[in-house]
């Protein structure tokens, strides 16, 4: 039981460590394998675009805020039905995001393996959206300063905005 727990605190000291240490570049290609093509923050945000926007965090995190006019399709609780029936044509182009661009490329990977053509993961995700000061939406489509910041180990990526963990 103590080694367990010994390792435990190494292996997290360890992981807390090389994350600080990371730019935000070196933390995706740590975690992503990057096949599915990146789209910037500022490109999603250039008037009159015509992108679906797909939502892979929690219902949680996406009630907190989320991106306008963003779908929910959730990460762990993810449903390909759903994309089908928001998105029929696999044409469009579809943008999908989480809080940095980890989650999201694994739903982006499932999106291209079912046969949609023009799929992108947000380069930053939410946190770079606001970073870069766009705004973002609460469950009530109000603007809001609030995101959900995951963890305290991911909120350090986000610079801009108040940070909520948990909902009370």
């Amino acid at each position: 039981m103590f080694k367990s727990l010994t390792f435990l605190l190494v292996f997290f000291s360890v992981i807390q460590v090389s994350l600080a240490q990371d730019s935000l570049s070196q933390l995706l290609k740590r975690y992503n394998k990057n096949d599915i093509p990146y789209m910037s923050v500022q490109e999603l945000a250039m008037p009159k675009t015509n992108y679906k926007i797909l939502d892979a965090r929690e219902p949680n995190e996406y009630i907190v805020s989320h991106i306008e006019n963003a779908t929910y399709v959730g990460y762990n609780q993810f449903h390909l039905e759903t994309v089908l029936n928001e998105i029929p044509q696999k044409t469009d182009t579809i943008v999908v995001y989480c809080s940095l661009g980890i989650r999201s490329e694994t739903i982006s990977r499932r999106l291209k393996n079912e046969g949609y053509t023009a799929v992108y993961n947000l380069y930053g995700g939410i946190f770079e959206w606001k970073n870069n000061n766009f705004p973002v939406y609460n469950k009530n489509n109000k603007e809001t300063d609030s995101i959900h910041a995951f963890s305290e180990l991911w909120g350090k990526w986000l610079k801009n905005g108040e940070k909520v963990y948990n909902l009370e």
